[in-house]
């Protein structure tokens, strides 16, 4: 399974949001998602998370809190389990990003973009809960064929 890190950077009711427009054969192409990326190999979540988040906004994160996991079935590449932060304290100066257009927008207006279907359960979820949580997120090309909150019980 790969691994990556996923972060929603907020700052003045807004989220640093990333328009994936750049890249060719990209899995995640004209969607809006956060920032993040693969582990190189022998990185913790959070140094991938803090690597990452620099390379592609130039902010070093002074504050994060880990929200939970997504694990991200898909038809279109292999299994993915995907580290889930927020960061609400941060410094740097922004630089452009050569995998899309980096927009801060208001929370409010998300479930307006081209999201991903899940990511939608996603938001709630961080919306809803305090802690953390996992969510399996299963599609056949951009159609969620499941959205399930995994909790201990099951």
């Amino acid at each position: 399974m790969l691994q990556t890190t996923l972060c929603y950077i907020e700052k003045d009711g807004k989220y640093l949001m990333l328009h994936r427009v750049s890249k060719k054969n990209d899995v995640n192409r004209d969607k809006w998602i956060g920032v993040g990326g693969h582990f190189l190999e022998g990185e913790a979540p959070e140094e991938c998370l803090l690597r990452e988040v620099r390379e592609e906004t130039g902010y070093t994160l002074d504050r994060w809190q880990f929200r939970g996991i997504l694990t991200f079935i898909s038809d279109a590449q292999a299994p993915e389990i995907i580290f889930l932060y927020t960061a609400d304290r941060f410094h740097g100066e922004p630089v452009l990003c050569d995998e899309g257009t980096l927009e801060w927008v208001e929370k409010d207006r998300i479930g307006e973009l081209n999201l991903w279907e899940g990511d939608k359960v996603m938001f709630r979820l961080m919306e809803e809960r305090t802690g953390t949580f996992s969510l399996k997120l299963r599609y056949q090309g951009d159609t969620l064929l499941e959205a399930r909150e995994l909790s201990p019980e099951e």
